[in-house]
């Protein structure tokens, strides 16, 4: 299993009327995670598509236990639970507060698309290739 954690402060912009994180700014948390996860690898995703391979998210599921709130400090932390085989890539997302709280949990699956075809493609072989030392 491949694990990540990365930290970000809630902007007063991302909360709604009653001081809490909006929904929908989950999935820009999720993107962190997801970022910074491959980052961590040496992969970006502009290096992704300088290989000629595009990302696009075709599935997300989320869960909301507890709100955050402008000016915290969350903790994204991202899992690959498994080695991706085929042409998609599922990441689990754990957002958690300064007090080490649980407040969200969400899972997003992607697609490996060539840039120019459209179809879809397996992982590239480099990305992979940093990931196998995980599993």
């Amino acid at each position: 299993m491949y694990e990540h954690s990365t930290s970000l402060r809630v902007r007063y912009a991302e909360t709604d009327q009653m001081n809490i994180v909006y929904y929908g700014n989950y999935a820009q948390y999720f993107e962190v995670g997801r970022a910074e996860s491959i980052r961590s690898l040496g992969i970006t995703y502009k290096s992704m598509e300088e290989m000629g391979v595009k990302m696009p998210v075709v599935e997300m599921h989320t869960q909301f236990m507890r709100p955050a709130h402008y000016d915290d400090l969350i903790t994204i932390k991202t899992q690959l639970r498994e080695l991706p085989e085929k042409h998609q890539i599922e990441f689990h997302h754990e957002v958690y507060n300064e007090r080490k709280k649980l407040l969200t949990i969400g899972r997003v699956v992607l697609f490996f698309i060539d840039i120019d075809t459209n179809k879809r493609i397996s992982m590239p072989k480099q990305f992979k290739s940093k990931l196998e030392p995980f599993f």
